[in-house]
């Protein structure tokens, strides 16, 4: 890997990781910046911001060239563009996020979001996707994978929240097979652009989150639902957990982003779902930051025996690293600077050590 030396190291200790077993440290993805980064001329506008592929390779190469990439780190870029893969729905952007026009539904009619593989947003995302391959050749560096987000969160997007949540009690079998139906398509659009990416000689077409770096060494899916932070526990089972079975069922392993307090009710149903491999949290904006303040939560997960990925940080590492097992651990950080990058790694192993 062109832009880390210690590939073959890393790519050992994250297999490891995902076959459960405990080396002297967790697997701790730490970056630094190695000088400042060169001007980037500003995109045409906001959706080639997100799009264009001159923009991207750009910034891109200026990532790669600036940051070190630490421990099990590994170089590459992640895509928001993902998002436009949106069962036909129309986006908009702008300098921080993509967001999307909401429709008018007719209930008495099958459900109009479905997957387009020729929408020209479709378009645009194929040669975003093709020309990052080019430039990252075999190996190079990684490309997150293409998905897009769940039916779930997509649908209250396009019907804007407050009417996909009426929708779910006065027209729950509608809105029960609009999901699957949709999850079903979204699965088929990801499969078809990871063909893409196998087909331009890409070797990590597989196994590199979308929007937050996790490699392991097989294939396995991501997913969420943030919308879930509005639902109830019966509500999740009923439209939440059949998406989750057509994605976690396909290769038998799931990553699944938890998004804030309120949707950590649903922590012992994700759980108990046999397929579910790795539960990275994210807290609200109004709860502290992942470090000691959610041990608790942390120790839940691995004591059902799967891996936390916590994004934190620098300095709550040790306390995490001296808590939780490392078996079942996956940290990612930033660090000022190489040296205390490097610094950090080296404790981790006489932290882990101690580990209860």
């Amino acid at each position: 890997m062109k832009y880390k030396p210690d590939w073959p190291e890393a790519k050992q200790r994250l297999t490891a990781l995902w076959q459960r077993e405990r080396l002297d440290r967790p697997c701790i993805a730490v970056r630094a910046s190695l000088t400042d980064p060169a001007p980037l001329p500003e995109p045409a506008d906001d959706e080639a911001r997100w799009l264009d592929p001159d923009y991207w390779i750009a910034l891109l190469r200026r990532t790669l060239e600036s940051t070190w990439w630490g421990g099990e780190a590994l170089p590459g870029i992640t895509l928001m563009a993902n998002w436009v893969i949106c069962l036909g729905g129309t986006p908009h952007f702008d300098a921080a996020t993509i967001w999307f026009e909401t429709q008018r539904l007719d209930f008495n009619q099958p459900s109009p979001f479905r997957h387009d593989p020729d929408s020209p947003w479709m378009d645009k995302y194929r040669r975003l996707l093709v020309a990052l391959c080019r430039v990252a050749g075999q190996e190079d560096f990684v490309i997150g994978t293409p998905g897009g987000l769940p039916a779930n969160d997509l649908l209250s997007m396009l019907m804007g929240p407050q009417e996909f949540l009426f929708a779910l009690m006065d027209h729950p079998e509608w809105m029960a097979d609009a999901i699957v139906t949709g999850a079903r398509d979204q699965r088929q659009a990801r499969q078809e652009l990871q063909q893409l990416m196998r087909d331009q000689g890409h070797a990590f077409w597989y196994g590199y989150a979308g929007w937050m770096p996790f490699w392991v060494p097989e294939p396995y899916n991501l997913t969420q639902s943030d919308v879930s932070c509005m639902l109830s526990p019966e509500l999740f089972e009923r439209f939440v957990v059949p998406e989750l079975d057509i994605y976690g069922q396909e290769h038998g392993a799931l990553w699944y982003h938890l998004d804030g307090g309120d949707a950590r009710q649903h922590l012992p149903r994700l759980l108990s779902l046999p397929y579910m491999r790795v539960i990275q949290y994210t807290p609200a904006p109004c709860e502290p930051p992942n470090g000691p303040a959610h041990l608790e939560m942390y120790r839940q997960i691995q004591a059902a025996g799967r891996i936390v990925h916590i994004e934190l940080p620098a300095d709550h590492v040790e306390p995490l690293v001296r808590e939780l097992d490392p078996a079942l651990l996956m940290l990612d950080t930033w660090c000022p600077s190489r040296a205390e990058g490097e610094q950090l790694l080296e404790q981790s192993a006489e932290w882990a050590s101690s580990a209860k």
